[in-house]
């Protein structure tokens, strides 16, 4: 236990790391705030009724991935599903196409090029996940 308390000391010493951990922490912070924030023109007595009718099944679990913030409909409610899933299909294109491959190949750069990459993926799978959850949402939900 003393070994993990200084260890602990030893990790507050060190500029860069107190400063990153303090940023994932209030990123965190941010997201868990989010996830309470329900998306304008949703009524919380429907979205209740809904929750209690869908609390088990695929999108039981789609809200267990997503640390409750989906059955609320939040603004967070995706969470991070869409950048998992760009990272998988780049990973795949990694064994199929030639270009990914080398990129793979090339060390850092090509590491920073597919994390960039990566992220763009991310925006474009997000578009379509973010309308289909709007759009199941306004069906499930009556007006």
């Amino acid at each position: 236990m003393k070994r993990f308390i200084e260890t602990l000391k030893n990790i507050y010493k060190i500029e860069d790391l107190r400063f990153r951990i303090g940023t994932t922490l209030f990123l965190l912070l941010i997201y868990r705030l989010g996830s309470f924030v329900s998306l304008p023109g949703i009524d919380p007595a429907q979205l209740e009724n809904l929750q209690s009718q869908t609390a088990d099944g695929l999108l039981g679990l789609i809200n267990m991935f997503s640390g409750g913030a989906f059955a609320q409909a939040s603004i967070f409610a995706l969470g991070i599903m869409p950048y998992i899933s760009a990272s998988i299909v780049i990973q795949l294109m990694g064994i199929a196409v030639p270009y990914f491959q080398r990129l793979q190949k090339e060390g850092e750069s090509g590491r920073r090029k597919i994390n960039q990459i990566t992220r763009y993926l991310t925006v474009l799978i997000l578009i379509p996940q973010a309308s289909a959850y709007l759009a199941n949402l306004n069906m499930q939900l009556p007006d």
